[in-house]
């Protein structure tokens, strides 16, 4: 899947120290409710185990250069307290900080939307963002997605700060 500026593919083992290179800033993880990566090591795992399925989630690759500068994916719900209804996926993503406000999240999730409606029987997405990261909202929104008017709080996705939920109908 791609873009004038962008290809989504399946993570390698050997975009380790790129990963680390965004994964690792704490401005980045935090913002999509995950903690900053401590060491190349420890991008290596998240590539062998989180990002391992090739189906769903991708690198996001900036053309220009070959480098991995985020990640885009969808998948089973996660245990937070989004209101998924039954077999509805959860979609996340997120870019490096130098990347941001640059359209790419908007690019690479219309490319993967795109996907879904062409190789799934998937019906609707559901997502949300921190309230404090509004900027994720509007991707989703350029996207097609509609807040639900729910909003969320999740300590186990590290903060308390509320998520305000949105849907697609596919």
């Amino acid at each position: 899947m791609e873009t004038d500026r962008i290809l989504l593919r399946p993570w390698l083992k050997s975009d380790a120290e790129a990963l680390f290179k965004y994964a690792s800033d704490p401005e980045v993880g935090p913002r999509a409710g995950w903690p900053p990566h401590k060491s190349v090591e420890e991008s290596l795992e998240i590539i062998r185990t989180v990002f391992n399925d090739a189906t769903n989630t991708w690198a996001i690759v900036l053309k220009e250069t070959g480098e991995p500068i985020g990640a885009m994916g969808y998948g089973p719900s996660c245990q937070c307290n989004l209101p998924a209804r039954e077999g509805e996926p959860l979609i996340g993503y997120w870019v490096g900080r130098p990347y941001w406000n640059q359209g790419i999240c908007t690019e690479a999730l219309q490319i993967m939307i795109a996907h879904i409606r062409q190789t799934t029987e998937i019906k609707s997405l559901i997502s949300g963002h921190f309230i404090d990261n509004p900027a994720s909202g509007r991707v989703m929104e350029k996207c097609g997605f509609v807040p639900t008017g729910e909003t969320v709080v999740d300590p186990s996705q590290g903060r308390d700060t509320p998520i305000r939920v949105l849907r697609l109908e596919i």
